[in-house]
């Protein structure tokens, strides 16, 4: 359907990729995967002919429908949450515009478009119907409230939503046109998991072609059936999910490994018997043959590896067993409920993951754990010899925009040598050159990396983190994992990442409005058994 042939582009210097050629067939769900700046969003842009290739050929049928959703959703404001949806479905919304102008002119017999009117509207609302159009504010709904979007907000403006449920309605713009390709970049970012478990379904029942690129390794693993890997101004195709692309990596590259020493250890001997015989001339022959044949060898190129990121925390002092007492605490906003007599016992080394759908509470529970937020009622205390490190989303604000990457970290940390703070920074994303970014110009993803790493830098006894794996890329995330997999603190967090979860939860705390907190004494695996659910408020695809 879509097929890339020995396709070259390049930015100036720089070259994405070179002689790329693969295919997206029909109904086909592709995962695209890269380091960050490898090609990916380019990709997509030549997809939908924004960009063109400098060489080769990009062959797609001349009819086919593509969506593309991307991160820079632009401003919407001035039309409902349902209205805004609608409007971007396409042909059918323009036939619903044009029915209801046909019908303004029709209710008037002297209009002097009457009959034309008539006449049009029959040939309108017939391709209307056949495309959905009746039920197209039904299926609106659907998708709205399957990403989580309450009913007052559906009725609400757009305008008046913050940025992530914004993305949210651009999201369902999208599934709502059914193209014949989805391109999606990063769909799950400001996704709660009920959000990503109701997509998750959404796009493997999806009749059409799905391309994406995504950091959530359960939906990549879930969903796509082909990956295809562009790295080092080369493309690969696997068919298979996530986990078998990554088997098939580490593979390969131990096959090129062996290949690329055997090779090296050949033209080393070669090289010997050249340099032992070239003065004698009873060898001459010999030497100049060999020569000849090193010449006309091939060489065999040492494997590209994924960059694994790595930190290791300084040890934290120990504190004490207890580390947090929640006690009958409530809260309320406005006439809201958020708790209502909450009790919890945080005890050292426990990590805790805080469950819920929206509203719920959970990232309220964490400001009232660290003091950023007052009870109501009730009281938090904070165990003896207890440091807190504490991240939100919030925190990134903080950063001060004139720095670059490493005076950041230096500033937060005076005493620390310039290879541990680049070291710190490198399994946070920042390689080589990029701590020299300033942190005005970092994306919202590369601040909470930043705030994320001065935080764990301080190595405290407590963490209390608020969705900590937001925008973080597969790799970083499991370099994150492994360093609080060793961690000798106390965590409580919240994520809607599984992968995260199923690594680190011990225990669970489920939290629902208007009902009492539920206490699992397990991690998050345990927490699926008993609840046969992998979160609080399911939501089915339709």
């Amino acid at each position: 359907m879509i097929a890339f042939t020995n396709v070259t582009k390049q930015y100036g210097g720089q070259i994405l990729f070179v002689d790329a050629s693969f295919q997206i067939n029909p109904g086909e769900k592709v995962g695209l995967v890269g380091p960050n700046g490898s090609g990916k969003t380019t990709i997509f842009r030549l997809v939908t002919g924004e960009e063109v290739a400098d060489e080769g050929a990009i062959e797609r049928p001349r009819k086919l429908t593509i969506g593309y959703f991307r991160q820079d959703v632009g401003d919407l404001s001035g039309r409902s949450v349902l209205e805004e949806t609608v409007a971007g479905a396409g042909e059918v919304a323009e036939l619903g515009h044009e029915l209801h102008e046909l019908e303004h002119r029709m209710a008037d017999p002297d209009h002097p478009e009457f009959e034309r009117a008539i006449e049009r509207y029959g040939e309108v609302q017939a391709r209307f119907q056949e495309l959905g159009g009746y039920e197209i504010e039904a299926r609106a709904q659907t998708i709205l409230a399957g990403l989580g979007l309450s009913p007052d907000q559906v009725a609400g403006d757009v305008g008046k939503l913050s940025g992530g449920w914004k993305m949210r309605v651009a999201l369902a713009r999208i599934l709502l046109q059914r193209p014949d390709v989805l391109l999606l970049d990063e769909p799950t970012n400001y996704l709660d998991i009920e959000s990503i478990l109701w997509l998750e379904q959404f796009l493997r029942d999806y009749p059409g072609a799905v391309c994406m690129t995504c950091h959530d390794r359960d939906v990549m693993n879930r969903v796509v059936k082909k990956i295809v890997e562009i790295d080092g101004g080369q493309v690969r195709s696997y068919t298979g999910d996530y986990d078998f692309y990554e088997r098939m990596r580490a593979e390969e590259a131990t096959r090129r490994e062996a290949e690329y020493q055997r090779q090296q250890a050949m033209l080393a001997k070669e090289m010997r018997f050249v340099e032992r015989f070239r003065a004698q001339a009873a060898k001459a022959a010999q030497v100049q043959s060999r020569i000849k044949k090193l010449e006309k060898i091939e060489r065999v190129e040492p494997p590209r590896r994924i960059v694994e990121r790595e930190y290791d925390f300084r040890k934290p002092p120990r504190s004490g067993e207890d580390v947090a007492k929640v006690e009958r605490i409530a809260k309320r906003y406005g006439a809201r409920k958020v708790h209502d007599g909450l009790t919890l016992l945080v005890r050292r080394g426990e990590r805790w993951a805080v469950m819920g759908e929206n509203g719920a509470g959970k990232t309220t529970l964490l400001k009232m754990i660290v003091g950023a937020v007052d009870p109501d009622a009730g009281q938090v205390t904070i165990g003896a010899s207890v440091t807190v490190g504490y991240f939100a989303q919030h925190t990134m604000e903080q950063l001060d925009g004139d720095r670059n990457v490493l005076e950041e970290l230096q500033h937060h940390a005076p005493q620390a040598g310039q290879g541990v703070l680049r070291n710190l920074a490198g399994a946070f994303g920042f390689q080589g050159d990029d701590v020299e970014k300033p942190v005005r110009v970092l994306s919202g993803g590369e601040k909470a990396r930043l705030a994320l790493a001065k935080i764990l830098y301080d190595a405290p006894n407590f963490l209390v983190l608020d969705e900590p794996t937001n925008h973080l890329d597969i790799v970083t995330k499991g370099a994150l994992v492994k360093a609080l997999a060793t961690y000798e603190g106390t965590i409580v967090f919240v994520s809607h990442d599984r992968a995260f979860l199923r690594a680190l939860a011990t225990r669970v705390i489920e939290l629902a409005p208007g009902v009492a907190p539920h206490v699992y004494g397990g991690g998050y695996d345990e927490y699926v058994a008993s609840t046969g659910h992998e979160a609080p408020g399911m939501r089915q695809a339709n």
